[in-house]
C-alpha cells in the first residue's frame, strides 16, 4: 500500500491530535514527512514527542517562512492546518495552489474576505478542503440528526441551544492569543462555529439572517475591578499574586505546556499564560445570536464563557413533537496530548416528547476516545480507511464556510447593532 503523505504547519496544543494519531494509529496508511512552525522551538519539541512518545521517526523542521520550501521538498499528498486561525487562509490557499489537499483544524478562518479567497481558490484549484468538525461525530450528535431526519418531530420548525464553557476551559481563550479577535475572531467563530455546524448538520438546512448582542461582562481588568478586585498581575508563571488564584495557569508546573510555550518565548514573545483579567482583551464572554434559517426554521442560541459547568443543553421544536438534549462535560485546557478527555462526558440525556404521546429516553452508546468516542471516527475518516457513512458527517470548505458565516454575521451584527444577511457576505461558486 502506498502511503499517503502528511506535512503539518502549527505545532501547538491542537497539533499532537493529528500527528499523533498518525504516527501512533495510522502508520499502515499515512507517513509524517514535515513540520512546520514561526517557533523553531515549538517544533523541536513536537518531533520529540514523536520520537518519544510514539517511537516515530524523527520528519525534517521547516519555519514559516520555508512552508513552500517544505511543499516543494516532501511532495505531500495532504497539508495539515493548526496555526492561529488568523493564518489558516495562507497555508490552506497556498498548499491548494501547489497541489495539495488540505486537513484544516477549526474555523476554516476568521473573516467573510478570507473566507471567499478560500472558496475562490478550492475552485480555481480544484483540490480539496477537509475541515475537522469533530463534534459531528459525537455519537449522540450523530443521534440526533437521525432522530430529526426520521421525522421523529416533524419539520424542525426553532431550536434553543445554550452552551456553557466553565471557568476552566472557557476562562483558557482569554489567556492566550484567542482574546485578540483578529487573531481568533472571537468566541463566535473560534468556538461556535463548532455549535451553528451542529445546527446545520442537525436541521439539514443553511443559516440566511443573523443578528446577534454580545460583550465582555466578566473577564478583563474593567470587569474585575468594579467587583472590587485590587490585586493584578500580567502572567501567571513566576507570580506571587496567583498562587490563591483560581484562575492561573503557571506554565512551569506543567511539563508540555513548558516546553511548548514558556520555552519557546524567546523566539516569538508569545505569553501562553496572560492573566485573564488583564487589559488587551477584546472578544466577547457573553453572547446571545438569533439565527432564521433557509427553511424558515429558527435558532436562539447563547454563549458564556465563565460558568459554574461545562456543556449544552438544546431543544428541537417540531410539527410532531419536541426533542431535547443535555450534555455535561468535562473540563480540560488545552494542553496538547491525545486529549481523551476533550469532550468526554460526564452524563447525557437525549428525551423525544412527542406531540400526542408518551415522552421517552433514548439511550445512545458511548465508545472510547474524545467526544464520546467520535474523535477515532473522525481520525480514521481523515487517516484510515473511510467506510460509508448514512449521515455525511465529513465536512468540506462549504461546511466550514457555512458555519463560520453565522459567527461573522453575528460579529457584523454586533459591531452595527443590525440583523445580516449571510447572502450578502461571500458568494459560492458552485
Amino acid at each position: 500500500m502506498t502511503l499517503k503523505k502528511y506535512v503539518l504547519v502549527g505545532t501547538g496544543g491542537r497539533a499532537e491530535f493529528f500527528y499523533g494519531a498518525i504516527a501512533n494509529t495510522y502508520r499502515e496508511t499515512s507517513e509524517l514527512v514535515g513540520l512546520c512552525d514561526i517557533n523553531s522551538t515549538r517544533a523541536r519539541h513536537a518531533n520529540q514527542l514523536l520520537q518519544n512518545k510514539y517511537n516515530y521517526h524523527a520528519v525534517d523542521l521547516y519555519t514559516a517562512d520555508q512552508f513552500e520550501q517544505m511543499i516543494h521538498d516532501k511532495q505531500p499528498d495532504v497539508v495539515i492546518v493548526t496555526s492561529v486561525d488568523r493564518t489558516h487562509h495562507r497555508y490552506i490557499i497556498k498548499a491548494l495552489e501547489l497541489g495539495c489537499d488540505v486537513i484544516t483544524e477549526k474555523p476554516m478562518t476568521v473573516d467573510e474576505h478570507k473566507c471567499q479567497e478560500i472558496i475562490d481558490a478550492v475552485e480555481r484549484t480544484g483540490q480539496k478542503v477537509r475541515v475537522t468538525f469533530n463534534y459531528r461525530y459525537a455519537p449522540h450528535h450523530t443521534k440526533a440528526r437521525e432522530l430529526i431526519a426520521d421525522g421523529t418531530i416533524g419539520d424542525v420548525t426553532s431550536v434553543h441551544f445554550e452552551w456553557l464553557l466553565n471557568t476552566e476551559h472557557g476562562a483558557d481563550y482569554f489567556r492566550r492569543w484567542h482574546r485578540d479577535k483578529r487573531n481568533s475572531g472571537g468566541l463566535l467563530v473560534h468556538k461556535s462555529t463548532h455549535h451553528f455546524d451542529l445546527v446545520n448538520f442537525w436541521i439539514g438546512s443553511q443559516p440566511d439572517t443573523v443578528f446577534a448582542m454580545g460583550d465582555l461582562l466578566f473577564y478583563g481588568r474593567e470587569n474585575a475591578e468594579e467587583r472590587g478586585e485590587t490585586h493584578f498581575y500580567a502572567r501567571s508563571t513566576g507570580s506571587e499574586v496567583t498562587k490563591n488564584d483560581p484562575f492561573a495557569l503557571p506554565l512551569d508546573t506543567n511539563p508540555n505546556l513548558k516546553a511548548m510555550y514558556l520555552d519557546a518565548e524567546h523566539e516569538d514573545g508569545y505569553i501562553r499564560d496572560q492573566s485573564v483579567f488583564g487589559d488587551g482583551i477584546n472578544i466577547e464572554d457573553t453572547m446571545s445570536v438569533v439565527v432564521r434559517y433557509k427553511n424558515k426554521a429558527m435558532l436562539t442560541y447563547s454563549l458564556n464563557a465563565y460558568m459554574p459547568w461545562e456543556g449544552y443543553r438544546i431543544a428541537f421544536n417540531g410539527t410532531k413533537g419536541r426533542i431535547e438534549m443535555e450534555v455535561v462535560e468535562k473540563s480540560y485546557v488545552n494542553a496538547g496530548g491525545e486529549k481523551a478527555d476533550e469532550g468526554a462526558l460526564k452524563r447525557k440525556t437525549i428525551k423525544v416528547f412527542p406531540m400526542f404521546a408518551e415522552a421517552y429516553e433514548v439511550e445512545v452508546e458511548e465508545k472510547e476516545g474524545g467526544h464520546g468516542g467520535g474523535d477515532p471516527v473522525l481520525l480514521n475518516d481523515l487517516f484510515g480507511e473511510p467506510v460509508e457513512d448514512p449521515f455525511h458527517r465529513a465536512a468540506d470548505h462549504v461546511d466550514g464556510a457555512r458555519s463560520i458565516l453565522t459567527g461573522i454575521a453575528a460579529n457584523q451584527s454586533i459591531r452595527t447593532g443590525l440583523p445580516v444577511k449571510i447572502d450578502g457576505l461571500v458568494h459560492f461558486n458552485q
